[in-house]
């Protein structure tokens, strides 16, 4: 019985070791697991952004280009975000009107 006792308890303690090594290796050390995951998403997550970014470069680089070079370009760019009009032409701007407002065209 004694041998048996001794058996038990060298293979407890065995299991004690494994146990707490798995234990320490799953959530001990500097990082456990989760933290491990957490900044795995996180470098996912930056690397999408350094990608949007650069193709938001490359395409900001390529309007520069542009207008730098190409002289329809310019024009649109000055007529659609400042308005511009060349001589002759009529610039029609439509306001929005209050809701509510009736308008009486048979005036």
């Amino acid at each position: 019985m004694g041998e048996r006792m001794k058996r038990l308890g060298y293979r407890l303690a065995i299991a004690g070791f494994v146990l707490s090594g798995a234990y320490y290796g799953l959530y001990g050390g500097v990082y456990s697991v989760m933290d491990i995951r957490s900044m795995q998403t996180e470098r996912a997550d930056l690397i999408e952004a350094v990608d949007s970014l650069v193709s938001l470069t490359d395409s900001l680089v390529q309007r520069g280009d542009s207008l730098a070079t190409d002289p329809a370009a310019i024009e649109r760019v000055a007529r659609e975000e400042y308005g511009f009009v060349k001589d002759g032409e009529l610039l029609v701007r439509f306001v929005p009107g209050s809701e509510g407002a009736e308008t009486d065209l048979d005036d």
